[in-house]
């Protein structure tokens, strides 16, 4: 039972990665207008929205 567990984990993180890297894609858009218009503020959320985003890259490749 674990281990199917396991395997539906595995396969539902699977289909989150065309999602994370779409939403990752478009923060950078974001920061890339943010820096243009040097609003710091939106600056500071577009990179914190970025480090949240790679860590759950970074947990879904290493299951």
């Amino acid at each position: 039972m674990k281990y199917v567990m396991e395997a539906l984990r595995r396969k539902e993180a699977q289909k989150k990665l065309p999602v994370i890297r779409m939403e990752i894609d478009y923060e950078l858009v974001t920061l890339n207008d943010a820096l243009k218009a040097s609003d710091k503020v939106q600056i500071i959320k577009s990179k914190e929205r970025l480090e949240q985003l790679r860590r759950q890259l970074l947990e879904i490749e290493d299951d």
